[in-house]
């Protein structure tokens, strides 16, 4: 028996990793006040988070250290096609992502150079045992972490640009899932497990920002893509019948993963002192990610088979976000925005470790000056998937049959808090 899509799930959700802002299994979470504005960014300066968001912003951001972390909480349902016996839930785990920047540079100078590391994606799904997609999934861990290197530069007082150097520094996935094989006597199937760590790969992040005026900024950047190559990852079988030890021989697998580049452009405007308000829209090229390949060092799935390939077709994506912040008191902030994001999955092509949908999200926040260079920073997102439901005849259709058929139905709720020091 060939078991072509045994590696599928690990690529689809390294391949999300890639610190992009729509689409995808994925929640940005840098920078609490972002945050609590919607993810909107690229048009304004509000820390120094900027740097992520619009390297050239980051030329006018205050100097300052700020660390941050979240909790995203995950609640996954799904409804097999066709079935009576109701939905399932899964055991979701929350995952705790995190961002830290440090800004240097003169108090009014026209320089900054700053740091960053940040987790935009984190995700621990486990599915029942025995349920209908368990041969394409069962379990998923993924971990990653980006670091960031920018220096920024402000031509005139009202023109800007910045460039970041970014890596890919760590990212490692763990993935399971059922092989409809039996041994003889045995009551388990047997089971797969997919292990393998991200070689470190560069990129860059480049944008400018021009401020006609004080009630008015805009911004533009641009976030490259980036290969992800896992090399030499471990594959581990357990309950393999002795009979086809030859035509499970693998060990490792190698990939290339084909990661999005993102176009982001933003406003920020100022009616008062006390107001602020954010636009943003971001363009993420998905559609360069069409198909996952993977070779092998041995047979997986029969003899002779070495290597496996499933379909993604994934299309660009859209994602438009609105931010506003009101400065309450001199010491009390608040925030609130919300967001539409465009899935990048088209119908047909869902899998059961990213069931990605269009999503609306809301946003809150605030901060609170403890001192004259102190603070703290709160953040809460909710987002809500629409129902993403596919048919055995879709499945077919595509030659997407290595997925399962049914209704995914997904929301996310993310608490964060975060501390400044200005310098």
């Amino acid at each position: 028996m060939q078991v072509k899509s045994l590696l599928l799930a690990g690529g689809a959700l390294l391949a999300a990793s890639s610190g992009a802002y729509a689409s995808g299994f994925q929640v940005g979470l840098t920078g609490q006040k972002n945050v609590g504005m919607g993810g909107t960014g690229t048009g304004l300066y509000l820390d120094q988070a900027s740097q992520f968001y619009n390297p050239g912003a980051f030329a006018f951001a205050p100097t300052g250290f700020q660390v941050g972390g979240n909790m995203a909480i995950p609640r996954i349902s799904f409804r097999p096609d066709g079935a009576d016996q109701g939905q399932r839930t899964l055991q979701n785990k929350n995952v705790f992502p995190f961002s830290g920047f440090v800004g240097f540079g003169p108090k009014e100078g026209k320089w900054r150079l700053g740091l960053g590391a940040y987790t935009p994606f984190g995700s621990e799904l486990h599915y029942a045992q025995g349920w209908e997609g368990r041969y394409s999934l069962t379990d998923i861990n993924l971990r990653s972490v980006f670091v960031q290197a920018t220096a920024a530069y402000a031509i005139t007082p009202q023109l800007s640009v910045g460039a970041g150097l970014v890596m890919l520094a760590y990212g490692d996935v763990d993935l399971q899932r059922d092989v409809p094989i039996q041994a003889q006597g045995s009551a388990a199937p047997l089971h797969a497990q997919l292990t393998g760590k991200a070689d470190h790969k560069l990129g860059y992040n480049l944008g400018v920002m021009f401020k006609p005026s004080d009630k008015l900024s805009v911004g533009i950047s641009y976030r490259s893509a980036i290969d992800a190559h896992v090399s030499s990852g471990d594959v581990t079988l357990t309950n393999r019948p002795a009979s086809l030890a030859s035509s499970f021989s693998a060990t490792q697998f190698d990939v290339t993963l084909p990661l999005p580049d993102v176009y982001s452009v933003g406003l920020g405007i100022r009616p008062s002192d006390k107001l602020l308000l954010a636009f943003d829209a971001n363009l993420v090229g998905w559609s360069r990610y069409q198909n996952l390949q993977f070779t092998y060092n041995g047979n997986l799935g029969g003899a002779g088979v070495t290597s496996s390939s499933s379909k993604r077709e994934y299309q660009d994506a859209l994602a438009f976000r609105v931010g506003a912040q009101y400065k309450v008191t001199d010491k009390f902030t608040l925030r609130a925005g919300t967001f539409y994001d465009f899935s990048c999955v088209r119908d047909g092509f869902v899998t059961p470790e990213t069931p990605d949908a269009d999503r609306i999200g809301a946003t809150a926040g605030f901060t609170y000056e403890i001192g004259s260079r102190f603070g703290i920073d709160g953040s809460f997102l909710f987002e809500d998937f629409r129902k993403r439901s596919q048919t055995q005849d879709d499945l077919i259709s595509n030659g997407t049959t290595d997925r399962v058929a049914g209704t995914y139905k997904t929301t996310i709720s993310v608490p964060g808090v975060g501390l400044y020091v200005k310098f």
